[in-house]
């Protein structure tokens, strides 16, 4: 039975009135010596509390999308094949290469079948397909949303910018698209030209179980979770849709974990992302006790974007959008704001309300805007 379901959900909506009234019915009728009685009793109340638990637990998750299956919320799935040594990325040539890609011999192209997406909660229009990580030794699935203009004969010959969605920790590559309704929200603005037709790609960032993010480094040892986010996804993408290569083309967004990672990526990558959003994101990993940059001091240093834009030898041209309540977030934009330089740009957004969907959700029409203007609709 599938964990995000309905059915799943009735399941254990019914059961909580079913262990009440099991309760009520057999609390006279148990039998025995009287440390038996409150055992049996005792058993009778915690089922109840069980039951309830467990229903108010599927109806966050469902509302969240915080584990997409089963797997992620046991922590069995294994997502890391490899951790192979990452060849170093070229910058891009005038021909609009990838990094990474050989300008005398490029990589054979990363061909994908595509599928809907198992889940109740993501649109129709939603693919996934099962990467296999070239460079970074990484499994994991990719969720793809094409505009509403890929298909029309009056684009099809034009190529589409990237937009990659990464989500919070513990996160579902669905969770953009369930949760906080991307596509659904953005497919009339694009239809009305009010936004970029983006492509909207969101990976699989749950590696290591539930209990260790891998955030968005390489880590050695352990995961190669940057090149499976900057290079390996990014491939696949150009490989199979008719996609802008140039950096100027592509942006990466993120929510929570998902926002730090974001930042992160736009301010070391400008070969690969023009913009980076951030959304309830923070600056330093330790911030998330789980993260495996935070274990380590060097890379705790080496992956916190104020010093990546302090010690870059020439400031990257990128475009940072950085939102955040005050003690969640927003402090951290204005310390990015505070250490850029031109040509990077940094617009931090004070918001108020929880660090929650409710509050990340609504903010997506006004997020795109505003990549509309760094990133615009090409005449």
């Amino acid at each position: 039975m599938q964990l995000t379901g309905t059915p799943f959900l009735l399941c254990t909506i019914v059961l909580v009135p079913l262990s009440i009234a099991a309760a009520m019915l057999l609390w006279g009728k148990v039998r025995g010596p009287r440390p038996l009685r409150i055992l049996s009793r005792l058993a009778m109340l915690l089922l109840c509390q069980f039951t309830a638990v467990t229903m108010v637990f599927v109806m966050v998750n469902n509302a969240n999308l915080i584990y997409g299956n089963w797997d992620d919320l046991l922590g069995t799935g294994h997502h890391v094949r490899a951790v192979p040594k990452v060849p170093p990325a070229d910058l891009p040539g005038a021909d609009g290469r990838a990094p990474g890609q050989d300008a005398a011999k490029p990589p054979a192209k990363v061909v994908q079948s595509f599928k809907n997406v198992d889940d109740p909660k993501v649109p129709g229009d939603v693919q996934r397909t099962d990467l296999k990580g070239q460079l970074s030794g990484i499994d994991g699935e990719v969720l793809v949303w094409l505009p509403p203009q890929y298909h029309d004969p009056a684009f099809k010959d034009r190529k589409f910018p990237v937009v990659e969605l990464i989500p919070g920790w513990p996160g579902s590559s669905s969770t953009w698209y369930g949760t906080l309704k991307v596509s659904e929200q953005l497919k009339p603005l694009m239809e009305q030209g009010k936004v970029t037709p983006f492509i909207l790609v969101s990976p699989r960032t749950l590696l290591l179980g539930n209990r260790v993010d891998a955030g968005c480094a390489d880590v050695p040892g352990k995961a190669n979770a940057e090149t499976w986010l900057a290079r390996d996804v990014p491939q696949m993408v150009m490989d199979n849709f008719r996609v802008d290569p140039s950096a100027d083309r592509w942006a990466v967004a993120g929510y929570s974990a998902g926002a730090h990672c974001a930042t992160k990526l736009a301010v070391a990558h400008p070969n690969r992302y023009r913009a980076g959003v951030s959304l309830s994101g923070y600056n330093d990993p330790g911030a998330e006790k789980e993260s495996l940059t935070a274990q380590d001091p060097k890379l705790r240093d080496a992956n916190n974007p104020v010093n990546i834009l302090r010690n870059a030898a020439q400031p990257p041209r990128v475009a940072l959008y950085l939102s955040g309540n005050k003690g969640d977030g927003y402090e951290d934009a204005v310390a990015l704001r505070d250490v850029a330089k031109a040509p990077t740009t940094v617009q931090p957004v004070e918001t108020t309300g929880p660090h929650a969907s409710d509050v990340w959700k609504p903010m997506v029409p006004s997020v795109f805007e505003w990549l509309t203007s760094v990133i615009p609709v090409q005449p």
